[in-house]
C-alpha cells in the first residue's frame, strides 16, 4: 500500500512539474558554482538586485565597482537567455522580467598554509560560492 502512494506522490509531482513548464512565462534559473569570491562579498551585490526588474538589476550591476558584480551580471544574463529559450513566442520587453528569487550559498573551501613566527603556520581559507538566480514574468504573476 505504502508503494502505491509513494507512486501515486511522485505522478504527481511530474504532473505538476509539467503544467509549471506548459505555462507560458514561466520562472527559468542559471546557477554559478564555485565562484572564487567569499560568499559574504557575494551577498552584497546580491541583495541589491533581489526583487528588482531585470533592466534595472542590469544598471544596478552595470554600475557597481564590486568584483563580484561583474559574474552576477553574466549569470543574470544567462538567466535572462534561459527564459528566452523556454519562452519562444514572448519577448523579454513585453514580458516584465524581474528577478524572483538569488540566493549564495558557501561553497568548496580551499585550505592554505601561511608562514608564521617561531615555525608555525596560518591557516588560510579560500572560500567560493554557488550563485542560484531565478527569474520570472510580472505577467505570470499577475494571472
Amino acid at each position: 500500500m505504502e508503494a502505491t502512494k509513494k507512486l501515486k506522490k511522485s505522478v504527481l509531482i511530474k504532473q505538476r512539474k509539467e503544467q509549471e513548464k506548459a505555462q507560458v512565462g514561466g520562472a527559468s534559473t542559471a546557477k554559478l558554482l564555485n565562484c572564487p569570491t567569499s560568499p559574504r562579498k557575494m551577498r552584497l551585490v546580491v541583495d541589491l538586485i533581489r526583487g528588482q526588474k531585470v533592466e534595472n538589476a542590469l544598471y544596478i550591476l552595470k554600475h557597481t565597482s564590486k568584483e563580484a558584480a561583474v559574474r552576477v551580471e553574466k549569470l543574470l544574463l544567462s538567466a535572462i537567455k534561459n527564459w528566452e529559450a523556454a519562452n519562444e513566442g514572448s519577448s523579454v520587453a513585453d514580458s516584465g522580467l524581474y528577478v524572483k528569487e538569488v540566493s549564495v550559498g558557501g561553497g568548496r573551501q580551499l585550505k592554505r598554509l601561511r608562514p608564521a613566527p617561531q615555525g608555525r603556520g596560518y591557516r588560510i581559507r579560500k572560500r567560493s560560492n554557488h550563485v542560484t538566480l531565478v527569474v520570472d514574468s510580472l505577467n505570470n504573476v499577475n494571472n
